[in-house]
């Protein structure tokens, strides 16, 4: 039988909780208030319940400086199993971080080819958007590349294991442990050791990282500078890989000026990265999917962060119409839906807010049942009216509830 008081822990008011967090962290209210952007009188309001913390992007704000996820405020989590095989799968992947065993002499390391297939395997997953299995591959990747890397030392190892350390972070980011994914993301830049190419692969997930802690202006420097490494000589075109990853940057710097509330820096970063995505449209890149079409998705979700909802959405229209748009991984499409879930909700337009969540679950159903992020979206679809019989029906599946 559960005890009783750890039912109530959980059914606790969401200011409640906003209060016992802070206090864990030996936060005053000024301190909480001067990290989240508000005064001492609304923090000490929503701790005592006089103010509402309903707003999506407050509550990703206010759980982001308290250093937990979303759905840890609001207090529901998923129940089912899958969630519950990650949750496992994720403290698998910590206990691999936390490994510095070196392996004995008599164990040689996994062949370059070998390795190079299972990191491929790990990366197409997690384009796929199947994230209980990229977690539980992780473990023995890491272990297996570091051995190689050890061992070699050479160059090759050296990406392989950034590489691997990158999609760590990247998954670990989507689950809701940002703090964890910095520390692979920074394992990605020590192992890169000054490589550009290698740097930059890792400062994608790093500013992903730093974004989801909002930690907006850092995560914009460590994009912007591992960008600079990839720019060629002003009479030369930069080589299509590095475009792409240039690009790939320069949409993970725009996103994170937004969430700065910089709209000139979004603008200057988004105008870089589709001049370099113009250069080499016709180009797969198949690290990032980097193009055009991924250059308008970042301006409509930046401009979801800065406020303005109407060119967001009309943004993330003309995106989802191009033709390119099925051909982004299904990880990246479903990501999207999530983030414009915000800006359909801040104009009243539940129908599509819902909708928006529905289609990201057929096609990505991880992106929807594993995320917080995708959690707190739909709790806020639920608090906001009456919702349709599918959505209700997919928030219980997950094992959320409007109350």
């Amino acid at each position: 039988m559960s005890d009783p008081r750890q039912h109530n822990r959980r059914e606790l008011p969401i200011g409640r909780r906003v209060a016992q967090l802070r206090v864990r962290r030996g936060m005053s209210q000024q301190v909480f208030a001067d990290r989240i952007g508000r005064s001492k009188s609304w923090v000490d309001k929503v701790e005592r319940g006089v103010r509402t913390l309903d707003r999506l992007p407050m509550i990703e704000t206010v759980a982001a400086a308290l250093g937990v996820a979303p759905a840890v405020l609001v207090g529901r989590q998923a129940r089912s199993a899958p969630a519950t095989d990650a949750t496992a799968a994720v403290e698998q992947v910590r206990a691999a971080l936390a490994s510095y065993d070196t392996p004995p002499d008599g164990d040689g390391p996994s062949p370059p080819a070998d390795l190079d297939d299972r990191i491929g395997y790990a990366r197409t997953a997690y384009r796929h958007a199947h994230h209980l299995q990229v977690l539980r591959l992780l473990p023995g990747l890491l272990a297996a590349t570091r051995h190689a890397d050890h061992r070699t030392g050479d160059a090759a190892a050296s990406l392989r294991l950034v590489r691997v350390y990158r999609v760590t972070a990247q998954v670990l980011v989507k689950l809701g442990e940002p703090y964890l994914a910095w520390l692979a993301a920074d394992r990605a830049m020590t192992t890169a050791a000054g490589d550009p190419r290698g740097t930059a692969l890792a400062a994608v997930p790093l500013a992903q990282a730093l974004r989801a802690l909002n930690r907006g202006r850092l995560a914009m420097a460590a994009a912007t500078t591992a960008v600079r490494p990839l720019d060629p000589a002003p009479h030369r075109e930069p080589a299509p890989d590095d475009a792409a990853l240039a690009g790939t940057l320069l949409t993970e710097a725009a996103l994170a000026a937004a969430t700065c509330g910089d709209a000139a820096a979004v603008d200057d970063l988004t105008a870089r990265a589709a001049h370099l995505a113009a250069l080499h449209a016709g180009h797969h890149h198949d690290e990032d999917g980097f193009g055009p079409v991924v250059v308008d998705l970042a301006r409509a979700v930046a401009a979801a962060r800065l406020g303005d909802n109407y060119r967001a959405v009309t943004l993330h229209q003309r995106a989802t119409g191009d033709d390119a748009w099925p051909r982004l991984p299904a990880e990246r499409r479903a990501a999207h839906l999530i983030d414009v879930t915000r800006a359909h909700l801040d104009l009243g337009d539940l129908h599509a807010a819902g909708r928006a969540l529905l289609t990201a679950d057929r096609m990505a159903p991880a992106e929807v049942r594993l995320r917080p992020a995708a959690h707190a979206a739909l709790l806020a679809v639920l608090h906001a009216g009456p919702t349709p019989a599918d959505v209700t029906r997919l928030a219980t599946t997950i094992g959320l509830t409007r109350n």
